[in-house]
């Protein structure tokens, strides 16, 4: 079986736990850079990661890497690739997306342009046709240039693997299954623990820990682009690979999870997108303002995303926010607190200087991912 370079786009900042979710699959990591992970698997890894990754975005198969500084270097090195070995006389080929990052080319259009006209070149001399119908299916393409490197893909995935499939509704900023999923696993939260969201929104922290919890595999109940390469991938792989994800869940597992809200409208979206990943029977939804946060239990989770004040007449909110925010948390002995906000004054309004900070990027939007980290439990006696 054919081997690949299989790299995997994640947002700025989640490199580590995404790193992690490859080493866990079986996978060896051979690559790390800002915002992509890279390993060697076959097209039994291009399944698996499809199906099993939480904190990526897509599952790519590198085609081949070159050095271009000039547009006929692109177009020399796009057409010495083996385009023949992915895609058949039929196949729908376009460059769906191309980024440049400080190299000579940056003209994106002209790159995606230049690429397919290199491709046809290729693939006329070795199909013996000078015209292509392209009414198979669908071999999307992906070129990333970053200091004049030329990296090209397959994208595998289709819609980004955040589209879950749960998630029919959603609040007004809502923070992307993949994101948070991926901050959730830079935490130390296991399902035995507590864990409350008091900013949940449409739920979705809660749910994609219940789906930690319960072993459910993000793509589960999704198809993928690279499903109709039969040409690569042998439609048993796929079968097999859904099969060891549904052996996997186990929804009965007992968990503490709960999420409030101030709009009891934001509780009914987080319970229908909770009913549609099948979890809804794990989350304790309720309308309740963060001042009125309470728990008896020791040593619980807060991971939450709160407002940031994305219109000018929404600021002057925050500090009041923030501070029933710490004030809850203060009351609540022994808990940890992570929240993620662009809001810089976030700390001081809680009323504690986080024991750590990560920056990471939400899109375009820096924000931060505040620590604010309680004592450990006590180890269980093993008798």
């Amino acid at each position: 079986m054919d081997r690949f370079t299989i790299n995997v786009p994640c947002h700025f900042g989640l490199e580590a736990p995404l790193k992690r979710e490859i080493f866990d699959l079986g996978y060896d990591v051979t690559e790390v850079t800002d915002g992509r992970v890279s390993f060697i698997g076959d097209a039994e890894a291009v399944c698996r990661a499809n199906i099993h990754i939480r904190a990526g975005e897509r599952i790519l198969i590198e085609i081949g890497r070159f050095t271009a500084t000039t547009f006929e270097e692109l177009f020399q090195g796009i057409k010495s690739l083996p385009w023949e070995k992915y895609i058949p006389k039929d196949g729908k080929f376009w460059v769906t997306k191309a980024t440049s990052v400080k190299s000579k080319l940056f003209s994106l259009t002209d790159i995606q342009s230049i690429t397919k006209k290199a491709m046809v070149e290729r693939m006329k001399s070795f199909y013996g046709i000078d015209w292509f119908k392209e009414d198979g299916n669908d071999y999307p393409v992906r070129i990333f240039i970053l200091k004049d490197e030329v990296v090209v893909t397959l994208d595998t995935t289709g819609q980004p693997l955040h589209k879950r499939g749960y998630r029919t509704y959603t609040s007004k900023a809502p923070l992307s299954e993949t994101m948070a999923a991926a901050l959730i696993e830079l935490t130390p939260w296991h399902p035995d623990r507590i864990l409350v969201d008091p900013f949940c929104g449409s739920g979705t922290f809660l749910i994609e820990a219940a789906m930690m919890a319960a072993g459910i595999a993000p793509g589960l109940n999704r198809d993928f682009t690279a499903m109709d390469w039969t040409n690569i991938i042998d439609p048993k792989l796929w079968k097999d690979a859904f099969d060891e994800a549904r052996e996997e869940v186990d929804t009965s597992v007992e968990c503490h999870l709960q999420g409030f809200d101030i709009d009891p409208e934001m509780i009914k979206i987080a319970r229908l997108n909770a009913k549609n990943a099948g979890v809804d029977h794990m989350i304790h939804f309720q309308t309740r303002d963060v001042a009125e946060l309470r728990h008896p239990k020791k040593y619980g989770f807060i991971i939450t995303n709160p407002p940031y004040g994305e219109r000018l007449e929404d600021k002057k909110d925050l500090p009041a926010i923030y501070g029933n925010l710490g004030k809850s948390f203060a009351a609540l002995d022994s808990w940890s607190m992570f929240v993620i906000t662009s809001y810089e004054n976030a700390p001081v309004d809680i009323g504690r200087k986080a024991d750590k900070n990560r920056k990471i990027y939400n899109g375009m939007i820096k924000t931060y991912f505040y620590q604010f980290l309680g004592p450990k439990p006590p180890k269980k006696d093993k008798k």
